[in-house]
């Protein structure tokens, strides 16, 4: 029966396709390398939202051409005309923002919602529709003309399609990652529209799947602007320190870019003022730069680290035109045996786990000022390193934790029973994994990219995982690749990891809630053996506390009671060899519709060691005098 009406939804999908000329998209394309270093006009503020319970405004099933479907924003045009929607007479939301906190009708709501925005262009100049503009609006035009125009998204949760005046710019799947559409062939003079549909309904075989314990906030979550770019533009770049030191004397600098264009022979001038690196390159016939390499002497270049959080300005012009400007660290980051090495030197990663959810209170965290609320507690339990779980973060996180010198674990939501034998679901993995490392490959405070959490041992789930793992390596080989494996048991208290996926990662990590879900005050007794020969990071232990609510060591949801739990977990991993670093769970208590007891949990997952009112519980100075001995 649930095969049948997938083939019915799929048959529908394709003849609506047919039906409606318009709807065919535009191109996909990569997504732009350093989106904010280009001019743009953000459309970020207020757009008028339709709630779609039943999707009247996709599906035409009158099977005809008519004005109801919503993407047309249709207007009578005669008395007479029945048009059964109208959004500007619709309420307005803030974008970036989730539709839970800011419509209390919707607070559990999974399903569709439709945006839109209005744009002016005049004789070639994109500016706002004033009358819909966000007060805080920065950049209020942008000249168009000679140019191409990308519609660019930072996040939209989870299942998106877009139109500009009623032709559709394209479709993406996916709630964490970045992508943008060519629309310079769909704008015209005057008033301009974009219209989104988004829909945050749960499917088995998605990424993540139906089951997962954070709050599924649908919307347009992220950054929206138009980005103005040349007809060639730069669409990718990459400036890492190699790993290799020729006789302790020097070091290289490698650098690689690509154009959206398979072109030869356009110039591309790399320029590094601090380190007196200026070089020019010229374009292959694939559009590429291909790793050249700069030399520069050990004493004039600072390292990046967590001490000395050192960002040198790098300069990428394209054809004596258009320069693309970006802050980045140099520093390597390898293992060796059952140790990491930063710079070449052993590291011990003080960690904490965090969701991308504000500080105080809940919602999707959108901001710098969010980003900077939640890494300034990290620093204040003694940071030096976090887990950005379970999924692709905002770009305001990554780059504020690296100027603040904080080493960060990005993850894809590969989480828990993935549907590991459909190819879609694999594809989908593997371009959320594309598209998280296109982003940040280029921040030296990245140091492990994460392909899965949780994932129970199947032969299905190695190949699945194995593969994605193989790929992230082809992507970018400068980092350390790891996963969140799970511990399914212990005998006579002997922790025995044995996962096949040990062959794949750098790291080996591991989720254990010794004291929480099993084995209650049994920390003491327990031993672990983790029989590879690599560093071992615990990703995650911890228990849930309610602030302010006391009482004995063995009485759950007090303070009293996570207190002791960290007290004895940390003297039970501070025995393991190898142990690299950890990154409990979690900073801070989150939204989640699985944690439904009253007066305790009320839809908060309440393992943070802050209150989802930023008031630090007792764990919490447990866990940073722990770190202050490290």
């Amino acid at each position: 029966m649930i095969d049948g009406m997938k083939q019915i939804r799929q048959l529908i999908l394709a003849v609506a396709g047919m039906l409606f000329p318009a709807m065919a998209a535009a191109e996909t394309l990569p997504v732009i390398q350093n989106v904010n270093a280009y001019e743009s006009l953000s459309l970020n503020g207020e757009w008028n939202y339709i709630v779609d319970v039943q999707e009247e405004g996709y599906y035409d099933y009158r099977m005809k051409p008519t004005p109801w479907g919503f993407f047309r924003n249709a207007k009578p045009q005669k008395p007479e005309d029945l048009i059964e929607y109208d959004f500007d007479k619709s309420p307005t939301m803030q974008i970036p923002g989730d539709w839970n906190t800011q419509d209390e009708r919707l607070f559990f709501y999974e399903g569709t919602v439709w945006f839109k925005k209005s744009f002016l262009m005049d004789n070639g100049k994109l500016t706002m529709d004033n009358s819909n503009a966000s007060a805080n609006y920065q950049s209020s035009i942008i000249h168009y003309q000679f140019n191409k125009v990308l519609l660019y998204f930072g996040a939209v949760n989870y299942d998106c399609r877009v139109w500009v005046n009623g032709q559709e710019a394209g479709h993406h799947v996916g709630g964490f990652t970045p992508f943008n559409f060519d629309v310079t062939e769909m704008l015209k003079e005057g008033e301009n529209t974009v219209i989104v549909k988004v829909d945050n309904k749960r499917h088995a075989e998605d990424v993540p799947t139906q089951i997962f314990d954070w709050w599924n906030y649908g919307g347009i979550t992220r950054d929206v602007k138009l980005v103005k770019v040349t007809p060639v533009y730069l669409e990718d770049y990459n400036v890492q320190l190699s790993r290799k030191e020729e006789g302790g004397k020097r070091k290289e600098i490698c650098f690689s870019a690509k154009l959206n264009k398979a072109e030869a022979g356009h110039q591309v001038t790399v320029s590094i003022p601090e380190l007196k690196i200026k070089q020019q390159l010229i374009t292959d016939a694939e559009g590429k730069v291909q790793s050249s390499k700069f030399k520069v002497q050990s004493k004039n270049l600072s390292l990046w680290s967590p001490e000395n959080p050192k960002l040198y300005q790098v300069n990428i012009t394209l054809d004596n035109e258009t320069t693309i400007a970006d802050e980045i660290g140099f520093r390597t980051i390898e293992t060796r045996d059952k140790q990491i090495l930063l710079n070449g030197q052993p590291i011990f990663l003080k960690g904490i786990s965090i969701h991308d959810e504000k500080a105080n209170g809940g919602g999707r965290a959108n901001s710098t000022e969010d980003a900077h609320q939640l890494l300034t507690w990290a620093k204040e339990l003694g940071c030096n390193f976090v887990r950005l779980a379970h999924y692709p973060h905002n770009e305001y996180m990554v780059r504020e934790a690296e100027r603040m010198g904080i080493l960060v674990w990005s993850e894809i939501p590969v989480y828990w029973t993935i549907a590991w034998t459909n190819p879609a679901t694999f594809a989908n993995a593997k371009q959320q994994l594309t598209d998280m490392i296109s982003r940040d490959h280029n921040r030296a405070n990245i140091i492990i990219w994460s392909i899965a959490n949780e994932t129970p041992h199947s032969a299905e789930r190695d190949d699945f995982l194995g593969r994605l793992a193989q790929y992230a390596r082809t992507q970018d080989s400068t980092r350390l690749i790891s996963m969140a494996m799970e511990v399914t048991g212990a005998s006579n208290y002997v922790n025995r990891l044995n996962d096949n996926m040990n062959k794949y990662v750098d790291v080996v990590s591991f989720n254990q809630y010794v004291g929480w879900y099993r084995d209650v005050n049994d920390a003491p007794k327990m031993t672990w053996e983790i029989p590879y020969n690599k560093p071992v990071i615990i990703s995650e232990f911890g228990g849930g506390a309610k602030y302010g609510y006391h009482g004995q060591k063995n009485q759950r949801w007090t303070e009293e009671f996570q207190e002791n739990l960290y007290r004895e977990n940390i003297a039970m991993i501070d025995k393991i060899d190898g142990l690299s670093g950890t990154t409990p769970w979690i900073l801070k208590d989150f939204r989640s519709p699985r944690r439904v007891l009253p007066g305790i949990q009320d839809f908060y997952n309440r393992k943070g060691l802050v209150s989802d009112k930023g008031e630090k519980k007792k764990a919490f100075f447990v866990l940073k005098e722990w770190y202050e001995g490290k």
